[in-house]
């Protein structure tokens, strides 16, 4: 795929064509690969070093003085310690629901973090053909439900979660990747997610900028602020709710605790 970039491309509009040009890629690559029959496992490692193979040379073309975090390459750009803009990607968020045909629940991930907080993200949710971004932040859509909808992992129910699903009475719903999961509360198909199992720096960082930039809730599970490009990547619990249930959902998980 040519770029057509310019040396005009701002940082969210750089954000927003990686993420679109990306999931593009990777939508090719899994109609093709599930018309050949390949393997589950061959699907994900392929979508990885696609994904991965792109982002990096349009990183290294357009923003080459930038250092970048990301999953597929890990720690291994040690600029990030000393730079005040670093990129933190998640090529592929999701490689298990991207190699089960009909799941649409991943993610292409692209985020800067300038000076101590975010620059510019940028989330796609390819097989939807969709992208948000941290400029123009997509609106906070109304809330028309008499009881909250929470969305939560297809694998596990963090106890977090489960104790705001008891306090707020809220409905459950399940979806593969942070990214898809995330956007679920910013298209206003969910109102809150809830993690607590960890998870790395790249998994949430564009999920979060896009919805904080939006006004929706975003912080960790005592309230405090979400921080990157820390030296450890794990990050270990993340709340994104809508703005109006951030008290109820922090006092659904404290007040039980306390």
């Amino acid at each position: 795929m040519s770029s057509t970039t310019t040396r005009t491309e701002t940082d969210a509009e750089f954000a927003s064509r990686l993420a679109i040009q990306t999931g593009q890629l990777l939508v090719e690559v899994r109609t093709k690969m599930f018309a050949e029959g390949a393997s589950q496992w061959d699907v994900k490692d392929t979508g990885d070093a696609v994904a991965q193979d792109f982002l990096a040379r349009e990183l290294h073309t357009h923003r080459p003085d930038d250092a970048v975090l990301s999953e597929e390459e890990g720690q291994t750009d040690t600029r990030r310690f000393d730079s005040d803009r670093v990129w933190i990607i998640d090529p592929l968020d999701g490689t298990r629901e991207f190699s089960e045909p009909g799941r649409d629940d991943w993610a292409v991930h692209v985020a800067l973090w300038e000076n101590e907080s975010f620059g510019a993200a940028a989330v796609s949710l390819p097989a939807l053909n969709a992208v948000f971004s941290t400029d123009p932040p997509p609106p906070i859509p109304p809330m028309s439900r008499d009881r909250p909808r929470l969305v939560t992992s297809r694998t596990r129910v963090p106890y977090s979660a489960a104790l705001v699903a008891e306090g707020l009475e809220a409905d459950a719903v399940r979806l593969g990747s942070a990214g898809a999961k995330t956007m679920a509360v910013v298209m206003g198909h969910a109102d809150i997610y809830v993690h607590d199992g960890g998870m790395y720096q790249w998994d949430s960082a564009a999920p979060c900028a896009v919805a904080a930039a939006a006004g929706f809730h975003a912080s960790r599970l005592d309230g405090s602020p979400l921080v990157y490009n820390e030296r450890d990547p794990w990050l270990p619990d993340f709340i994104v709710c809508r703005p109006e249930l951030a008290d109820s959902v922090l006092g659904a998980i404290w007040g039980s605790s306390h």
